[in-house]
C-alpha cells in the first residue's frame, strides 16, 4: 500500500517533547499557548481534526491555553456562516473553543508595524502587478529580479502606504513588499508581499479598510499579540517559518517572540481534504451539500454517525509525525467501529424486505394470527442498557437474499428444506415459495417449530444460520442510505492529475421501501443504532426515518492487516 500507519499506536510526539524542554528551560516563563487559525471561508474537514486535537490537546496537557483565531484576512472568501460553523464543528469534536479572536480585530496593529518596517528601510511599495512579481522572484536555482521600485526613498514608500490605505489606488495597483533578499534560496524571502489593495466587502470590518494583510504577514504579528508561546503548523508552513521569524525579530514585541513548529497533516486514502476541490463537489452537485455524508467535513461525518471521540482517539493513535504521510480510511473506520460497538444499540432493520409467511402459526379465538413479544438485548457488550420486547407473528420479513431457491455451495441460509433461527424467535424450515407472473420470488413459506421459542431447540440441535426479521404487521417504513467511497482511486487523481477523474458513480445508494422495528422511531434525530448483521446507521439529524450507513460490521483493517 502507499500508505503508512502507525502498527503500534506510539507514534513519535516530538512536539509534546519540544513543550517539555521549553518548560524545563523556563522559556516563555513556564506558559503555554497554542492557537487554532482557520480561515472562515469554508467547512472544516477531516483533515482538521488532527490540527485541533493537537492545538487544544497539547495546551490543556500542559495546563495553558488555546485560541480559537479566525484568519480573516480576504474579504472575497469569507462569510459569517462559516465561522459559526466553526464554533459548531470544534464544540461537537470536544473542544468548546469559548470567545474567539479574529485577525481582522489586529488590522490596525499591523498597519502601524507595517509602517514602522518602512521608516527602517524593510519595506517598500511596488508598482507591478502580481504576474510580474511572481516572474521576478524566479525559482530554486533561478535567480530572483530587483523590483525597479525596490530603492525608493522612506519618505516616498511611507507616502505611498498612506494613500493606498486611504483608497487613493485602484484595487491590484500597487502592494507593500518586506525588502529582505532577492536571491535567497528560500522563495518566501525574496521580498514577499505584505499588504494588497482589494476593495472586498469585509464580514467584521465592512469597508473599513482596502488594504489586506497577506496571511504570512497577518499570522505571526497575531500571535505575538496574543501571546503566543507554540505556533503548531502543518508542514505546508515549512518554508514560511524563516518569513515568520524574520517579521517578528524586526519589530517590537508586546512579549516573548513565539515559536512555529510544523507537522505532518492528516491525509486518508480514498479521500480529498482540498477546500477548493471540496467547493466543486459540492457546486458541480456531485454530493447535496457540504454535510452530504460522504463529504469529509466535520459536518459530513457528523451526519453519517462518526462519534467525535473515536475521531479523537485515532488522532491520538497515528501520532505527530515529522513527515507527510496517507493513512489508510480502513483504520479510521475502525476507530469508528469499535467506539460504536460499545455504545450502539443493535435493532432490526430489513432493507431488501421479502415475506416469510410462517404456515403453521397459531390463531386466536377470532381467527387473527397470535401476536408474540420476544425480549432482545439492547446491546450484548452492555448488559445494562437492558433489554426490549420486539413484536412477532405469522409474516415476518425478512432480507431478500436470505433466501434462495436453489443454493450453491456453502450457503447456509433459507433454501427449501433447510432450518434455520430467526434471531431470539424461533427455528423455522423452508417448504417452498411463491412466486409473480416475471418468475421472482415475492413469498417465502416456513414452518416454524413451537419449543424452540428464544431460537434454541431444546434438543440440542444446531442450525448454521440466524437471520434477522421484522414483523410485517408491526414494522415501521424508512429510508436507508448506503455508501461505498466517494473516489474509487486509493490515491484521487494519482493517475491522471485529476481527482475527478477517479469519481465513483455509485458512491451512494437510497433504499426506500425498508421495513425497520418500532423501536427505531424513539431513536433520538443523529443517533447511532445497530442493525443486526448489517452495520452501524445513524437516523439523520433533520429527517425522521433517514438512516446512513456510517460503517459495516466487517473489520476491513484487521484484514488488511492480516494481508500485509
Amino acid at each position: 500500500m502507499s500508505t503508512t500507519d502507525n502498527p503500534t499506536g506510539t507514534g513519535l510526539d516530538f512536539v509534546r517533547d519540544l513543550v517539555r524542554a521549553d518548560n524545563e528551560a523556563g522559556t516563555f516563563g513556564g506558559r503555554v499557548q497554542t492557537r487554532f487559525p482557520p480561515e472562515p471561508n469554508g467547512y472544516l474537514h477531516i483533515g482538521h481534526a488532527k490540527a485541533i486535537c493537537i492545538d487544544y490537546g497539547v495546551a490543556a496537557e500542559f495546563g495553558g491555553v488555546c485560541n480559537l483565531r479566525y484568519d480573516d484576512t480576504n474579504p472575497d472568501t469569507e462569510d459569517i456562516e462559516f465561522a459559526g460553523s466553526i464554533i459548531d464543528d470544534l464544540t461537537w469534536l470536544g473542544f468548546p473553543p469559548g470567545e474567539p479572536l479574529y485577525a481582522s480585530d489586529y488590522f490596525e496593529q499591523l498597519y502601524l508595524w507595517a509602517e514602522y518596517l518602512v521608516t527602517q528601510g524593510l519595506a517598500y511599495v511596488d508598482d507591478q502587478d502580481g504576474e510580474t512579481i511572481s516572474a521576478q522572484r524566479g525559482g530554486y536555482g533561478k535567480p530572483g529580479i530587483d523590483s525597479p521600485y525596490r530603492q525608493r526613498t522612506i519618505a516616498e514608500n511611507l507616502d505611498l502606504l498612506r494613500r493606498m490605505r486611504a483608497g487613493e489606488f485602484a484595487d491590484g495597483a500597487r502592494v507593500l513588499r518586506a525588502k529582505i533578499d532577492m536571491q535567497d534560496e528560500n522563495m518566501q524571502l525574496r521580498d514577499p508581499v505584505m499588504y494588497r489593495i482589494r476593495r472586498g466587502h469585509h464580514w467584521r470590518t465592512g469597508d473599513e479598510w482596502v488594504i489586506y494583510p497577506t496571511y504570512d504577514w497577518a499570522h505571526g504579528q497575531s500571535d505575538a499579540i496574543e501571546g503566543v508561546t507554540h505556533s503548531l503548523c502543518t508542514l505546508e508552513f515549512d518554508s514560511h517559518r524563516a518569513l515568520y521569524d524574520w517579521y517578528l525579530s524586526h519589530l517590537e514585541l508586546p512579549g516573548d517572540q513565539p515559536r512555529q513548529t510544523e507537522f505532518a497533516r492528516l491525509e486518508l486514502t480514498y479521500t480529498i481534504t482540498s477546500k477548493r476541490r471540496l467547493a466543486r463537489l459540492v457546486q458541480d452537485r456531485v454530493v447535496d451539500g457540504w454535510d452530504d455524508p460522504r463529504m469529509p467535513t466535520l459536518r459530513g461525518v457528523r451526519r453519517r454517525g462518526y462519534p467525535a471521540a473515536a475521531i479523537r482517539a485515532f488522532c491520538s493513535y497515528i501520532g505527530i509525525a515529522r513527515t507527510n504521510s496517507r493513512h489508510s480510511i480502513e483504520l479510521l473506520e475502525s476507530f469508528i467501529r469499535r467506539e460504536l460497538n460499545e455504545s450502539a444499540l443493535r435493532r432490526m432493520a430489513v432493507l431488501r424486505p421479502l415475506k416469510l409467511v410462517i404456515t403453521n402459526w397459531p390463531v386466536d379465538a377470532a381467527g387473527k394470527p397470535v401476536v408474540e413479544h420476544h425480549e432482545v438485548a439492547n446491546n450484548p457488550e452492555n448488559p445494562d442498557d437492558g433489554v426490549r420486547q420486539v413484536p412477532f407473528s405469522k409474516v415476518v420479513y425478512i432480507e431478500h437474499d436470505d433466501f434462495m431457491e436453489v443454493a450453491p455451495p456453502k450457503y447456509f441460509r433459507l433454501t427449501p428444506g433447510r432450518e434455520v433461527r430467526l434471531r431470539s424467535a424461533y427455528l423455522v424450515t423452508c417448504t417452498g415459495c411463491v412466486k409473480d407472473d416475471d418468475g421472482n420470488v415475492i413469498e417465502v413459506q416456513c414452518t416454524y417449530d413451537p419449543s424452540t421459542s428464544g431460537g434454541n431447540a431444546p434438543d440440542g440441535r444446531k442450525v448454521k444460520s440466524t437471520m434477522h426479521w421484522v414483523s410485517a404487521d408491526h414494522a415501521l417504513d424508512a429510508t436507508v442510505a448506503l455508501y461505498e467511497r466517494l473516489f474509487s482511486a486509493e490515491i484521487p487523481g494519482e493517475a491522471t492529475g485529476d481527482p475527478f477523474d477517479d469519481l465513483n458513480p455509485g458512491s451512494r445508494e437510497l433504499l426506500t421501501s425498508c421495513k425497520v422495528e418500532p423501536t427505531l422511531a424513539e431513536t433520538p434525530l443523529g443517533g447511532v443504532v445497530q442493525f443486526e448483521r448489517l452495520g452501524y446507521f445513524a437516523h439523520d439529524p433533520v429527517t425522521p426515518m433517514l438512516f446512513h450507513r456510517t460503517v459495516g460490521l466487517r473489520d476491513e483493517w484487521a484484514n488488511i492487516q492480516k494481508r500485509t
